[in-house]
């Protein structure tokens, strides 16, 4: 197993989703190179911080006391809910049951938000960004045959204003991803392509994207426009401006046009 290969699965070592083989042939890589181990040392140092430095969302307090005074009334009150029956009980076990989930599908959005800052910040800490560097897109999209499990569809190849750098191979989330890396002046734009279906994806979207529609959010002074396209989904990060991230995205999404 070479360089490219192992650093391409780093996150599943870590993650314990290996099998046996894979396992013992990056072990055995790590062992006798130095490189890798020094990136191994770093991607783990970088997902420890990242995760220790996550926002902890908290259930509002006022769902908390709607919840306990549910569950938990004066005897009073407990004693004439008693006389109502197991009627009363499954209905309110009912809303509570979908209060809750309301608060999950808000916050579940979130962590496509969080996962493509976070895959940004790799990307510009990585000592190899790119693991193929452009000479064009026809350079660079063949890279990913047989890297990952679909073909990335990126019809845009860079230009003077957002130039292409390069490729290498991610994880969002809990899939594979083809990364693209652009520029605009001295900022560095991360494209994320992966299989969009199974995906915790915001449920409105409203931001034009070439032909189709996306959102546009902000989390730790970066800029995440998200949007689908038939069976791939799309994350491009930057701390640029979000005007010339969207003038991107509809790049990427519209064809280059």
């Amino acid at each position: 197993m070479d360089c490219n290969e192992t650093r391409a699965h780093l996150m599943d070592r870590r993650r314990g989703t290996l099998d046996p083989a894979s396992q013992t042939a990056i072990d055995a890589h790590l062992s006798g190179c130095a490189a890798c181990r020094h990136e191994e040392a770093a991607d783990a140092e970088l997902s420890r911080v990242l995760e220790e430095r996550l926002p902890r969302r908290l259930a509002p307090a006022s769902l908390r006391r709607s919840l306990e005074r549910r569950w938990d009334p004066p005897p009073a009150r407990r004693t004439r809910r008693f006389a109502r029956g197991l009627a009363t009980l499954a209905a309110g076990a009912a809303l509570a049951t979908l209060v809750l989930f309301a608060w999950r599908a808000t916050t579940s959005s979130d962590a496509m938000l969080t996962e493509a800052v976070n895959d940004h910040l790799r990307v510009l800490y990585s000592e190899h960004p790119v693991e193929v560097e452009s000479g064009g897109l026809h350079r660079v999209k063949p890279w990913f045959a047989g890297r990952v499990d679909f073909a990335p569809v990126v019809p845009f190849a860079g230009d003077d204003d957002f130039p292409l750098q390069g490729g290498s191979v991610a994880y969002f989330l809990d899939r594979k991803a083809a990364t693209f890396v652009f520029k605009r002046r001295l900022h560095v734009i991360t494209l994320f392509v992966f299989p969009a279906t199974g995906m915790p994806w915001p449920a409105v979207a409203t931001r034009p994207v070439g032909d189709v529609r996306g959102t546009l959010e902000s989390s730790r002074g970066f800029h995440v426009l998200l949007w689908r396209q038939g069976d791939l989904g799309y994350a491009l990060v930057s701390d640029v401006d979000a005007k010339e991230l969207e003038t991107l995205g509809g790049k990427v999404a519209g064809g280059g046009s």
